[in-house]
């Protein structure tokens, strides 16, 4: 007979207020962002910086949509969701990879149309100006991410920053190719605002291949499972393992196995085993949703 020790995670006051704060930190940044780019863009007439303000507006509606998301992760597990809401997570990954894909197809449309056009640029240092400040912004907007990604493991959070990471290489290139424009090469500007919206679609592939993944519960890697099987043949007792199941669920992951064990020592004792085991579960795996069986041999 089966013996069963459950653990349920459950989202920390810290892990919530450091959530909170990265998606709001993420908004906030998009708007800034997106309103001096408007203003460069008006001022320069530069069609890659024009790719970088729907850029923006996609993160903004997208960091919009994380937040909201982040909100419903954090909801605590109730009677219809018992499992809790951290997959609202995977869906916001979802649909900020419809908004950028969107963005990047519809400015590799507009790039395409004006590839022939010897349309000049000016005003180029007031654009390298606004591009150095998205800069500068974008880094500090990451390193909030990086550190928020770090306590909790949000999914929705990692697909922000992965935007935002492809954001540093944009504004990166519309540097160089304001600087091309300002020595005559003109056409510079339109292809690099193809080379950022392909650069945008190859980037969404995997952020949305990795939700859909999630979504349908896919196990964690091979090594960590191989690291699980290892910390759990480590507790004093467990003869052997078998039938590991794991998924991730927003920034939880969820682990079930079960734990081969003497047959003829006391349930009190039998508990103490699976606990044991739990806990260097925990230690591994910080937060994470451990169910734990335990089958007589």
């Amino acid at each position: 007979m089966t013996h069963q020790i459950t653990s349920t995670s459950v989202s920390t006051p810290e892990k919530k207020k450091i959530l909170k704060f990265a998606s709001a930190a993420s908004v906030a940044t998009a708007g800034v962002l997106i309103v001096s780019k408007i203003i460069a863009w008006f001022m320069t007439g530069s069609l890659s910086l024009f790719a970088t303000v729907i850029d923006s507006g996609m993160d903004l509606a997208a960091s919009f949509i994380t937040l909201v998301a982040i909100r419903i992760a954090l909801t605590p597990a109730d009677d219809g969701h018992p499992f809790g809401h951290g997959k609202a997570e995977h869906l916001a990954v979802l649909a900020q990879s419809a908004f950028i894909g969107g963005s990047a197809i519809a400015l590799v449309l507009h790039a395409t149309s004006n590839l022939y056009d010897n349309k000049t640029v000016s005003h180029e240092n007031i654009g390298i100006i606004v591009m150095s400040f998205s800069i500068i912004a974008t880094l500090i907007l990451l390193s909030i991410q990086y550190y928020a990604i770090k306590k909790t493991n949000s999914s929705a959070i990692k697909a922000d920053a992965l935007h935002y990471r492809t954001d540093l290489l944009v504004n990166a290139s519309v540097i160089v190719a304001l600087l091309a424009s300002h020595y005559g090469y003109h056409r510079i500007d339109t292809i690099f605002a193809l080379v950022i919206s392909i650069y945008m679609l190859l980037s969404v592939r995997s952020m949305a291949w990795n939700a859909v993944q999630n979504l349908m519960d896919q196990s964690l890697p091979a090594d960590k499972i191989k690291d699980i099987e290892k910390t759990a043949l480590s507790v004093e007792g467990v003869g052997s393992i078998h039938e590991i199941r794991t998924r991730v669920s927003g920034s939880t992951t969820f682990i079930q196995l079960h734990l081969d064990i003497n047959g003829l020592i006391p349930l009190c004792k039998a508990h103490d085993i699976g606990f044991s085991a739990k806990q260097k579960l925990l230690k591994l795996i910080p937060d994470a949703d451990i169910i734990v069986h335990l089958d007589p041999k």
